[in-house]
Order: structure tokens, then sequence, then C-alpha cells
């Protein structure tokens, strides 16, 4: 696991450092190597270092000293002089590095520094640092389009001058930044709203030579999962056993509207290797989907006139729920009010189960003002994993918005807390996915854009409900289960991307994909942990 952290967090981290006997400006000269490490690996000749008024600034005035001394022509452009600077560290290294061999320029025009930054290989931006909120101010709103528009090789401190380190949010001119030499962790920011778009390449500076000892000492907003993280979540297969051990799916999903995604999200389930997957669906595309799923049973539900479950169904599922290791419901089957009914039968069942799609939409029309205001609807003893993308997620939660990476988690914390489950796991799909559990919050592989097409959703809640059929419920913590599951999802998306061309990649050919992402993720996993394959 990778610690990433507010900006709050990041502070109380180096509070703690400090009082481990590492002060402030000691971090400043490790930030400073790492900056000037990660600009050397692009072998610069000429670098200009773009600075500010705080200690990010400081950063780059000893990344300055440390290229100068390393060969490397340096010009550093500062909005002020060094004996300006306020903060005592930055002004101290600022006066340090510019009585030697750098060039220092104060208060450049626009035209002056055009002139300055030709000539480069490379540029530091370290003008605006984590402390950084709202819109950039002269100079730096004229330095940061200039910079953007003669698209250099940019590594930024910390983050991106223009990033709100905590949300993403971007509102006014941001650096474009070829790489992101952040310290000690990444920030949230790098990875919510418009962060992915502006950071680059993320690479982390420890700067502390103990910083495992205490870093678990601070809350984390997030934890990136690498790969071998997830080696102990592969779905086993033993030579001694049959469908029925392999672990068992219902599909309670589609109409007579949207039948495909039933179907979709059934064979997803059994290609990520559930030995039993049923359908129950409504009477008046059973038919339909037996056609399509000649290896999986269709179970018809009464219907009512339209053709979506109807009164009756939600007995009937119950019933029939109580003979699967997992359910999964909610693709395709609408909301009407026998759908309403499926989930709030499914809800007070036993089994381990997973809503995704209109089962979400229904559960958000249990409760006024969102479901966490009578978190009794859906608190249960059995695991429950909900699959929202943000507009589902913003409606279960009363229609608050949900925009980004941290208002997701947010959105989702508010649901697990009401909840108190540790059985509980909120899937936020969006350009960055985030695991949401009670204690902990998970940012596994990101996925491509060929993800970003319809019946995406229904191909991962089916790959999550086979992956949790298959462990019989024996696994203990659910976000990791469900992080191999969007890991795999994720490589789909790549696998797909490679054959069809991304912007061509439609939902069932991912489904052909999950057998060879399944495979990629566990040599990937296996490579991270140093295991040699076939060991």
């Amino acid at each position: 696991m990778r610690p990433v952290l507010s900006v709050e967090e990041t502070l109380r981290l180096e509070d703690l450092i400090e009082k481990e006997g590492t002060s402030k400006a000691a971090l400043m000269e490790y930030a400073g190597e790492f900056l000037a490490s990660v600009a050397m690996k692009a072998h610069p000749h000429h670098a200009v270092v773009l600075v500010g008024f705080g200690n990010n600034g400081g950063d780059g005035w000893v990344a300055a000293d440390i290229l100068s001394q390393k060969g490397v022509t340096v010009d550093v452009v500062s909005p002020i002089e060094p004996n300006e600077i306020k903060s005592p560290i930055a002004r101290h290294v600022a006066r340090r590095t510019a009585g030697r061999d750098v060039n220092v320029v104060v208060g450049p025009s626009r035209d002056e520094l055009v002139e300055i930054l030709a000539p480069a290989d490379i540029v530091v931006d370290a003008i605006l640092g984590t402390g950084f909120s709202g819109a950039v101010r002269a100079p730096f709103s004229i330095w940061i389009p200039t910079l953007n528009e003669m698209d250099m090789m940019v590594v930024s401190a910390d983050v991106p001058s223009g990033l709100n380190a905590e949300t993403g949010e971007v509102e006014g001119p941001c650096v474009q930044a070829t790489y992101t030499a952040t310290m000690l962790a990444p920030k949230i920011g790098l990875y919510s709203g418009e962060g992915p778009e502006f950071a680059g390449d993320i690479l982390c500076g420890e700067l502390y030579d103990r910083l495992d000892e205490v870093i678990d000492d601070v809350e984390h907003a997030a934890d990136i999962v690498e790969p071998a993280d997830l080696i102990e979540y592969f779905p086993e297969l033993p030579a001694h056993v049959n469908k029925y051990s392999r672990g068992s799916v219902l599909v309670v999903a589609g109409s007579s509207a949207y039948p495909g995604a039933a179907i979709m999200a059934a064979k997803a389930a059994a290609r990520a290797g559930a030995g039993y997957v049923t359908v129950a669906t409504p009477d008046p595309c059973a038919n339909l989907i037996r056609m399509a799923l000649p290896s999986i049973p269709v179970v018809g539900i009464p219907a009512d006139t339209r053709g979506a479950f109807g009164a009756a169904a939600g007995s009937a599922v119950r019933v029939l729920a109580g003979k699967f290791d997992c359910v999964l419901c909610g693709p395709g089957m609408t909301t009407a009010a026998g759908g309403m009914q499926v989930v709030t039968e499914l809800l007070k069942s036993d089994v381990p189960l997973v809503l995704d799609a209109d089962a979400l939409n229904c559960m958000s029309r249990l409760a006024i003002g969102g479901i966490d205001t009578t978190p009794d609807v859906y608190r249960r003893e059995a695991p429950l994993i909900l699959t929202p993308h943000y507009r589902e997620l913003s409606r279960l939660v009363g229609g608050e918005p949900v925009e980004d990476l941290g208002t997701a988690i947010d959105a989702a914390q508010r649901l697990l807390w009401a909840a108190g489950s540790d059985n509980m796991v909120v899937v936020a799909k969006g350009p960055r996915t985030a695991i949401v559990g009670v204690e902990r919050v998970l940012l596994p592989k990101s996925g491509p854009a060929s993800l970003a097409t319809a019946g995406s959703g229904d191909v991962l809640a089916g790959i999550i409900a086979g992956n949790v059929a298959v462990s019989h419920g024996e696994v203990d913590r659910w976000e990791m289960q469900c992080a191999y599951s969007v890991a795999v999802h994720s490589f789909t998306g790549h696998i797909a991307a490679a054959a069809m061309g991304e912007r061509s990649v439609i939902a069932t050919d991912l489904i052909d994909a999950i057998g060879d992402a399944m495979g990629v993720v566990e040599e990937e996993a296996l490579k991270d942990a140093g295991i040699e394959l076939g060991a």
C-alpha cells in the first residue's frame, strides 16, 4: 500500500517527523535534493527554476543549487528578491543559492520570461505548494500560461502550481507538468478533480529514512493499492472442485427494456470464475436471455405490465437468493415498484449482496434526504457491496453533489459510517475509482478511457459478484477483494483497447478479456512481490 495524504495530514506528518528530530529545514533540503534528482533524469544542460514566495519556492532554490553544482546552467526566476522572502527557512536557502553560481532573475516581464525559458532543457515548477487554493494571481497568472504555451518538460514540486492539493480543483491557469515530484506521500488532489490532467507522472520522495515507522501515526486520505497487495486475494481453483464449490451467483437483473444488462453481468460473473451462475429476470425477457446464455440457467420472475419486476417478485427472489453464495442485483432492472420490493427483500437476506445500477436508484428512493438518514434500511450482518457511479452516489446521499474523487469519498463514508458495518464497501466509480471501507479508502489501478462505455459497469458488477462467490465469504477485508476485481476490470479495458482501438471498445469486448486480465493482474502482482512465475 502507498499512502495518499490530505494537506492537513501532510502537515501533521511533518510535525511528527520534526518531533522525532528531523527539522523542517532538513526536510526542505531533502525535498530539493529529490526535486533535482528528478530533473537530472532528463540529463539537462540548462534548467530554469520558477520559485514562489513560500516554502515550495524554498524547495526550488535548493534544487537550483544542486543542479548548478552538477554542472547544469541554472536560471532562477523569482517574484521578489531573496532577502524579501518571508519564510525564514526559504529565505535562508534563497540567499545561499543566490550567492552561488546561478543566475537570478526577479520579476521578469512576459517577453523576458519567454527569452529565459527558450534555451532550457527542463523547467522546475516550485511556484505554489500544497497550501494554495483559489485562483492564481499575478505574476504567476502570467508565468503559468507562458510556460504552458511553450510546451516544455516540467517537473512540479509537490503539486503542479495552480492545482488545489486537497480537491484537485483548478480555478485558473495551472502548470501542465510532465512529472510531479511529490514529497513524503502523494496528495489526494493529484488523483481528484482535474489533478490527473495536470500532474503527469507522479514520483514520490520519502525524504525521511524512518517514514514507514511514522506514516501510519497519521490518518490517510486513501491508500494506493500496489500489485503485490492483491496476492492473497487471487481466487483459488483447487484440483478437486466442482461447479458448486467454485461458487454460485444469482444475478437479479434485466427487464424487457434492458435485457442486455442482465446478460453482460451474468456472463462476467461466470468469466470471473463463479462455477454456477443463474439469472432471475422478469418473465417477458427470460427466453431472450436464455437464448443469449445457453450455459446459464434463467428463472422467470413475475413481471408488471411493462416487463419489469412485478409486485410478487420480491418474495420470489428472496427465496431463490438463499441458495447462492452471492447475489448481484440491479443491472437493467428499472426503478419500478416491483424492483424496489426486490431490493428491500434482498437487503433483509443473509447472503452476500452486490447492489448496482437500478438497485441503487431503488435504494435511494427508500429515504428522503439520503439513505444515511435511515441506516436501518440497509444495515445488515452479511456483506453488502454498493457500486455507484457519481450520479448514483449523489442520489444515495440525498442529491448532494458528487463531482470528483474527494466528494465521492466523503459521500461513501457517510453511508458507511451511518450503517456501522464492517462488511460494507462502497465502490465509487469514476475517472479514478475509490473503494471505500469503514476504516480505509483504497485507490486501485485506474482503467483507460475505453472503459467509459455503456455496460462497462454491468461487467464490473459481474466480476465483483463472481469473486465474492468464489471466496465463499472467507475474506478478511472486502475492500481488498473489490480492489482485485477493479484491477481485473481495468486490465480488460487495456486488453480490449489493444485489440479493438480505444474508441471502439464495447462492453462485450471487456467480458471476453476477463480471463486474460486476471492473468495479467496475477503476473504483475507476483513480479511486484519478487516472486518468479511458476515458483
